[in-house]
């Protein structure tokens, strides 16, 4: 067995993680001079994380077998490999269920009961509970934007206003969603239950989504009604969505809940002869390979943070920290300005969680702030980062799906949902409102 010794605070040691974050950075900027489409997107993380691995084999000390059993121990950690499984799991979950037609039943039922009079708020209502059902925001990007460029242009609404209703509704349902890689990250890395995350965030979410919603009925408007269109849905194909969010809620393991709703998907998909079983099979491998990229990087990037932490790059970090932090409520607004800094370096919200999970983990027990807030404080600004910026995925194919001439930056001022959720986000901090739950319910030892 090879020791692993852990060095006292070293500032080099932190390099390895800088090195990752350059790189993707610059390549994304490099690339963008340069006019290529989707800039920041064009370098698969994995292969930017391996770099900052190469760099941690050269900067932190110990021989090559203590390098490789650092590296491995942090792959192997149980919490990547929880997160690992989840995320497939979670694919699986969301591709037989659009397999089998879920996502546009689930949209047709919204389009079905929307009040034209309230098109823009009905449109963010609609991509809210999308992305809260199948856990991606980019996803319901997609399937949402056609539809409300269509019912903008045939009602008199303002295009802009509408698709950034969209966006915001898709925001809310990546930061929310149990199996949204960007929950799956957050709860993993501060070792708390998904269920509490949800409700200690649903606390600042909520009130920030009602706010939107009785803007958009205020200010979003048609300047003509349109007589609303005739959409049939299969309420069936609803069903493994519904079995999902309330499942998991009820406080039911989230390894259950996942697999209930493969196979109540399956079932239906089955049934109505969507698919057969070898169909099926394919679907839920389709499923995993979707995921491969976020699970590759969870994994490398805990073999990386393990190599930084072992070699005195956290402490380091922590000490420099805590020059500036001195109580919970600027520990907590250090670990907000930390991943919103990373997210809009990066342009990945699950990747900026993923480097500061560790830091902010640490930050959180020396200042007593719970690790379910600081799961919440993770999630909520990496999403308002990620669903604001010019060159993220969402407003980059909002703006696609838009047509010729749609600017991603005129988007960003109708994205309404993101700057309020920011500041309920920062009141909470000063003015501890939404911790409630957290009052009622004490933190449990084990996590699942």
């Amino acid at each position: 067995m090879i020791s692993e010794k852990k060095e006292s605070g070293r500032g080099l040691a932190f390099l390895p993680l800088l090195v990752f974050v350059f790189v993707y950075l610059a390549t994304g900027v490099i690339l963008a001079a340069k006019g290529v489409d989707k800039a920041f997107y064009q370098l698969p993380s994995p292969v930017a994380v391996i770099i900052g691995i190469v760099a941690a084999f050269f900067i932190v000390k110990g021989t090559v077998d203590e390098k490789f059993d650092m590296l491995v121990k942090g792959c192997g950690d149980s919490n990547i490999v929880i997160m690992c499984l989840i995320y497939l799991l979670a694919g699986a979950f969301t591709t037989v269920s659009r397999e089998i037609g879920g996502v546009d039943a689930v949209v047709d039922m919204g389009m079905a009961v929307l009040s034209p009079k309230y098109a823009s708020a009905g449109l963010f209502v609609i991509s809210a509970f999308i992305a809260t059902a199948t856990g991606t925001s980019v996803g319901t990007v997609v399937a949402m934007t056609p539809i409300g460029v269509g019912i903008a242009q045939a009602g008199g609404l303002n295009v802009t206003l509408a698709v950034g209703a969209v966006i915001g509704g898709c925001m809310f349902g990546d930061n929310l969603s149990i199996i949204s890689d960007t929950t799956i990250a957050a709860t993993r890395t501060q070792g708390v239950r998904m269920k509490d995350k949800f409700n200690v965030n649903a606390a600042i979410a909520i009130p920030a989504a009602v706010v939107t919603i009785v803007l958009l009925v205020i200010y979003g408007s048609p300047e003509t009604v349109v007589p609303a269109g005739e959409y049939s849905y299969d309420f069936v194909k609803v069903l493994p969505y519904i079995f999902v969010l309330v499942s998991a809620l009820g406080g039911m393991n989230v390894f259950v809940v996942l697999t209930g709703g493969i196979l109540f998907s399956g079932a239906i998909g089955l049934w109505n002869h969507t698919f057969s079983m070898l169909g099926y099979s394919q679907a839920i491998y389709g499923g995993f390979t979707g995921m491969m990229d976020i699970f590759l990087l969870s994994m490398l990037m805990g073999g990386l943070a393990r190599m930084v932490e072992r070699g005195g790059g956290i402490d380091w970090i922590l000490g420099k920290v805590s020059q500036v932090i001195g109580n919970r409520k600027t520990a907590e607004l250090g670990i907000a300005g930390m991943v919103s800094l990373t997210n809009i370096a990066t342009a990945n919200n699950t990747v900026s969680i993923l480097i500061n999970g560790e830091l902010s983990k640490q930050l959180s027990l020396k200042h007593g702030v719970d690790p379910r807030r600081t799961a919440s404080l993770l999630d909520i600004f990496s999403c308002v980062f990620q669903g604001l910026l010019p060159y993220g995925a969402q407003i980059l194919i909002a703006a696609s799906l838009m047509g010729s001439g749609a600017n991603p930056l005129s988007l960003i001022s109708s994205c309404w949902y993101q700057y309020i959720l920011a500041i309920f986000a920062i009141i909470s901090i000063f003015v501890p409102y939404a911790d409630g739950y957290i009052r009622r319910h004490p933190l449990e030892a084990d996590p699942d």
